[in-house]
């Protein structure tokens, strides 16, 4: 497939821009239709929002709120009162305002504060939030505070009132986009390599997008469904193209056709691609254990922009490297090409020397890399799930400041009422004991309908303090089985109080079946246990660091104000689902992209210390070049506007640092140097018994059905010292160069044999002498040391076989 969408490419590239405009233009047409479903099923608080909908269903529209303070005298006077009155006389008569409540009306004195000072009106609209058209809402916020002068203040608060506050579409994208664009063209050199991942990125977002708001119109999504597939498209999308792409210029750059070096990367890289993105929507797809209807909508937008992703890498990636041909590489390095000739197949320079240090430090670079997750994972301990509202924005927002006023004037309990919905029984009597229950403001019954009366409480702390939830299990627990009514509680502190508690229950289940499907993937893949083992822990240790690190800021408020993300609260309630999902699913990315290359390696020499060195090496540039790009994606939804967005994005970003450049650059590498051979191991049984699944093959497959044997070892000098940049050639009796390779900066090299059989090995660097020995390769591989002499050490005047 891959030679045909090369060699192909306009008419890959016409279907690709097809399905983008169409889907566009349909998408467009049919506008969105999400469901915010956050109802649970057998719970409290979703029996009493079912009895609240069948006795009151003309209570169906948005309800927001207009405060207004005064510095000093009372809202009560005339100067007040003529200002506000006509204002909230003209909202009412606006297209989409069902009904406005204040309280100068009859029976509205309840809604003037103790002390004359701070006054609200509820304005009920026709549509819930999300189908207010939003120059509705801005013509009823501009409206109220044109009211203001000094002295009096005007705030609105609401959901609808919020959605005022969202930066413009598409601005978290966006820089997340400029962002990735600088590391890539850090780390490729040239522009047009560094538009690739973009453009298959942009392509698969757009045309998951767009889906996504089709498929709103046949099954419930949540409104922030496109956000989190924005979050985690964008982010894999650009990787994916990311690995295919080196591979690709590697090939180019050791000889290869780009038409040959674009299937080799698609054939190589493009299945570890397949095969993480199939390991990210298996993790996704772990969501449905929680059972949650709401996060199946989850799943379905992720997923979406997932499979975009690796289709738009398969397919829409190798028509743009047709159409590029030599132009993926920069300049410089074609000019180095035609000159030089082909790159070395051995890799040198930072990586290599780092993954020699981890070598020969095992024990104490696991130690300090464990050390350092432990300790950022401490605040998880105290972590506390919950629900984050108004009073958690930013306090330059007017919904903050609404919520604030509300909470000075009537008390910390009234931006959070809770609703008593009796069915059955003297709801009088159970008002009365409401009333003198600990932790109550105050109570008070609405009329009856359709038999069913609703009481509102107001605790006398915040929605979020524990001592609220605390109250609502004393109402459940002992006032309302005391009172012998049906009753039940709901409201929006208590649906997300059970939202907490029924998440904190399914959690281990869910954490276990996305780790046992991920062992079994890794076990499969890689024909061992500890791999998998150690990927499951690595896993978890990771995931503990970075909500950790969300604790401290989003809980603690260790930098919220700084990041511009509001006020610190607890953690929102279904997040560490969705951050899981995600987490695990990214951190497999990894983990296949970087055991793959150790696994190659280890079936050809069956040495592991070299498998897990020239893994690193290989692999560690472009995965943390990878994390980087995600590290910026996520980072910029911190500008998307919303709490949850800024929180996942803050989450994942942590989560990707932490996984890349410590887990896998350093842990699981150290772990696997500890480990040794048994890193392979796995019965022979379960060997026959698994199916096999060939994640990455080598880029040029033996004719025979075993491995071709190697040479290779260390070149040092005569104190054991390694000796780096040293030319190791491989030829024949009769002198023809056969293979050519530099040593590493731990002195390792690696040459190929064609067959076994009697050759010459020669060895050279500068400032030392040169060595040349037959050496005999028979089925296996050898292992072979070269010490090279100084100049002037006997033995230097041998025949220089290299040059």
């Amino acid at each position: 497939m891959a030679r045909w969408c090369y060699r192909h490419r306009l008419v890959v590239l016409l279907i690709w821009v097809g399905a983008v405009f169409g889907l566009g233009v349909a998408g467009t047409a049919a506008g969105t239709d999400y469901a915010n479903e956050f109802s649970l099923p057998k719970t409290d608080s979703t029996r009493a929002y079912q009895l609240l909908e069948k006795a009151f269903p003309q209570a169906a529209g948005d309800t927001d709120t207009v405060v207004w303070k005064v510095d000093e005298g009372s809202v009560r006077d005339e100067s007040v009162r003529s200002r506000i009155e006509p204002k909230l006389a003209e909202i009412a008569k606006m297209a989409g305002v069902g009904a406005v409540a204040g309280p100068y009306a009859p029976g509205g004195a309840a809604q003037i504060s103790e002390n004359g000072r701070i006054a609200y009106a509820r304005i009920t609209f026709t549509e819930q939030a999300n189908g207010v058209p939003k120059d509705t809402i801005e013509n009823v916020v501009e409206t109220a505070q044109s009211a203001e002068r000094d002295g009096l203040q005007v705030e609105l608060g609401g959901q609808a009132i919020a959605k005022t506050q969202d930066p413009p579409a598409g601005i978290a994208e966006t820089v997340g986009i400029l962002a990735a664009a600088v590391v890539l063209f850090l780390a490729f050199g040239s522009f047009f390599a560094m538009l690739l991942p973009l453009v298959v990125a942009v392509a698969a977002l757009g045309t998951g997008l767009m889906t996504i708001a089709l498929l709103s119109h046949v099954t419930d999504l949540p409104e922030f469904a496109p956000l989190l597939g924005s979050l985690i498209g964008l982010g894999v999308g650009i990787d994916y193209a990311l690995f295919i792409v080196t591979r690709h210029r590697r090939g180019i750059l050791r000889g290869a056709r780009p038409e040959d070096a674009a299937v080799t990367a698609l054939n190589t890289s493009g299945r570890a691609v397949l095969f993480a993105g199939g390991t990210v929507c298996i993790a996704l797809a772990g969501m449905l254990v929680m059972n949650m209807r709401f996060l199946d909508g989850v799943v379905i937008a992720t997923s979406v922009t997932v499979v975009l992703s690796v289709l738009a890498a398969m397919t829409l990636l190798p028509a743009l490297l047709g159409l590029l041909g030599m132009r993926v590489l920069s300049r410089r390095q074609r000019r180095r090409l035609e000159a030089t000739g082909p790159e070395p197949l051995e890799a040198n320079g930072l990586a290599a020397r780092w993954s020699s240090y981890v070598e020969r430090r095992p024990r104490s670079t696991a130690a300090m890399a464990l050390l350092a997750m432990l300790i950022l994972a401490l605040p998880v301990l105290s972590i506390r799930l919950g629900a984050t509202d108004q009073g958690n924005h930013r306090e330059s927002t007017t919904t903050r400041q609404a919520y604030d006023l509300l909470a000075e004037g009537f008390g910390p309990g009234f931006n959070g009422p809770l609703l008593v919905v009796v069915a059955n029984g003297d709801a009088n009597a159970l008002v009365s004991k409401i009333r003198t229950t600990e932790g109550v403001a105050q109570a008070g019954a609405a009329p009856a309908s359709h038999g069913v009366t609703v009481i509102q409480v107001v605790p006398t702390t915040s929605p979020q303090s524990q001592s609220t939830d605390q109250l609502i299990d004393r109402l459940r627990d002992d006032v309302v089985p005391a009172s012998g009514a049906e009753a039940h509680i709901g409201g929006v502190t208590a649906t997300f109080k059970d939202f907490a508690a029924v998440t904190g229950d399914r959690l281990p289940y869910f954490v276990a079946a996305i780790i046992c499907l991920g062992f079994l993937l890794l076990m499969v893949a890689f024909r061992s246990l500890m791999v998998p083992l150690t990927a499951a822990l690595m896993n978890l240790i990771a995931a503990a660091a970075s909500f950790g690190v969300l604790v401290a800021i989003f809980q603690w408020g260790w930098g919220t104000e700084l990041l511009g993300v509001g006020k610190e609260g607890p953690i929102t309630a279904f997040l560490p689902v969705i951050m899981l999902s995600l987490l695990f699913g990214l951190s497999m990315d990894y983990q296949v992209f970087l055991v793959s290359r150790m696994h190659e390696e280890w079936v050809h020499t069956k040495d592991n210390a070299r498998a897990v060195r020239v893994g690193l090496t290989e692999t560690s540039r472009v995965i943390n070049s990878a994390a980087l790009i995600m590290i910026c994606v996520f980072s910029a939804f911190v500008l998307s506007g919303d709490l949850e967005g800024a929180m996942a994005g803050i989450g994942l970003a942590a989560a990707v640092a932490l996984d890349a450049f410590i887990l896998r650059t350093a842990l699981v590498p150290a772990a696997m140097h500890l480990l040794g051979n048994s890193n392979w191991w796995l019965p022979a049984g379960l060997d026959k018994r698994l199916p096999h699944l060939a994640v990455e093959p080598q880029e040029e497959p033996e004719a025979a059905g075993e491995p071709a044997p190697v040479v290779h070892g260390f070149v040092r000098d005569t104190d054991g010292a390694p000796v780096g940049d040293a030319s190791v050639t491989l030829l024949t009796k009769g002198g023809r160069q056969l293979e050519r390779v530099t040593s590493l900066a731990d002195g390792s090299y690696t040459l190929p044999v064609s067959s076994p059989g009697t050759y010459l090995l020669a060895a050279t660097a500068p400032s030392y002498g040169s060595r040349a020995r037959q050496v005999t390769i028979e089925d296996d591989s050898l292992v072979y040391d070269v010490e090279l002499p100084e100049p002037s050490e006997e033995g230097a005047d041998e025949v220089d076989a290299v040059n």
